[in-house]
């Protein structure tokens, strides 16, 4: 028999091990979840038709939904840059004119003795240094481009008098500019557009993909839990056909031990009660327990359930011990039974209730 229990136990523990490697599989799901209802998407119109849509085609798998993510950023680039290569034009045609000689280079502070230039402009900026960015791709968009070509001007402006020719000429080159971007505008907001929707997608589809992921995972945890399920019923089983039956002696003890349990942990023990016996009501105002009457089952159950509560809490379990149960067994496992007596009540004691044993 000793050899037997502690072939139980190792079993026990295998299946425990399995048990703790599910859970962290169920905690990275519900996380996943938590932080999907947390971080709703802002769809765009029609954005439950295309979740819809995508996942009646169950969805690409992330891998693909990356690679596809490359390639609509490369051709989003290549649009961007044909969009830079027309605004160069206009930068070239902007530097031809007769007037753009004093903005072409960074303003000779020194030499020209603007010795509060600094505190006045805070971001310097001319078309040398614009074009040496533009070369060096140091440039997102265009949206970047057009801003430091408007600077150019409006620093010009900013320092020297309305009446001065530079601050004239600023003005002049300005106006001229905003005329030939008013026409690549256009073309401008369409590609941020396109941009922001494809961008928007591309999160769906990502969020989508992740779900399907998820829901399989979660289907193959319920599977190997089931699986579990039935390895812990089949060793039940086989643990109480190897248990003596209880004497009454025994069930008296047993009887009187339950009175000591506290509130909560008599509550959960009528909970183990009522597991076997449809008729018994454990939430009733009273309960009259009736061992005699109880399953072998039950009373196995009852005993073990009862000893580790009384250990765990510092009183003597004396009484209830000197079984065929052994001590391995219930040290190694004490923590995980009382884990699951915990997950089966779902009511703490809140009624008065009293355990008859009979002699």
């Amino acid at each position: 028999m000793p050899a037997q229990v502690e072939g139980f136990g190792r079993y026990l523990d295998e299946i425990f091990g399995k048990v703790n490697k599910l859970e962290t599989r169920v905690n990275e799901i519900e996380q996943f979840y938590s932080s999907t209802n947390d971080t709703q998407l802002n769809t765009p119109k029609h954005g439950s038709v295309v979740k819809d849509r995508v996942k009646e085609r169950h969805v690409s798998s992330i891998e693909k939904q990356q690679q596809d993510a490359l390639h609509r950023e490369a051709a989003a680039s290549k649009r961007m840059r044909e969009l830079m290569r027309q605004f160069e034009k206009i930068l070239d045609h902007l530097t031809r004119h007769k007037w753009a000689h004093p903005f072409m280079h960074p303003v000779d502070v020194k030499g020209l003795g603007l010795h509060d230039y600094n505190e006045i402009i805070e971001k310097p900026m001319d078309f040398s240094t614009i074009k040496n960015k533009m070369d060096d791709n140091g440039y997102k968009n265009v949206r970047e481009i057009y801003a430091d070509v408007r600077l150019v001007f409006k620093n010009a402006m900013k320092y020297n008098d309305e009446r001065n020719d530079v601050h004239v000429m600023a003005k002049t080159l300005l106006e001229k500019f905003e005329q030939k971007w008013l026409q690549l505008l256009p073309k401008v907001a369409e590609e941020e557009k396109r941009r922001e929707e494809e961008e928007a997608k591309a999160q769906i589809d990502l969020k989508l993909s992740q779900e399907v992921v998820h829901a399989k995972m979660a289907r193959e945890l319920s599977d190997e839990l089931f699986e579990v399920d039935m390895q812990l019923e089949k060793l039940r089983q086989t643990v109480v056909q190897q248990c003596r039956k209880m004497s009454t002696e025994e069930k008296k003890k047993l009887g009187t031990a339950l009175t000591r349990l506290s509130p909560e942990d008599l509550s959960k023990a009528l909970e183990i009660v009522a597991e076997n016996n449809p008729g018994f009501l454990p939430t009733a105002q009273e309960v009259d327990l009736d061992i005699d009457a109880q399953s072998e089952i039950t009373l196995w159950r009852l005993k073990v359930f009862v000893q580790n509560k009384l250990r765990q809490s510092g009183k003597s379990s004396e009484g209830v011990d000197g079984n065929n149960i052994n001590d391995h067994t219930t040290k190694s496992n004490s923590k995980r039974k009382g884990d699951n007596a915990n997950s089966v009540s779902k009511n703490a004691m809140k009624r008065s209730r009293k355990a008859t044993p009979n002699s």
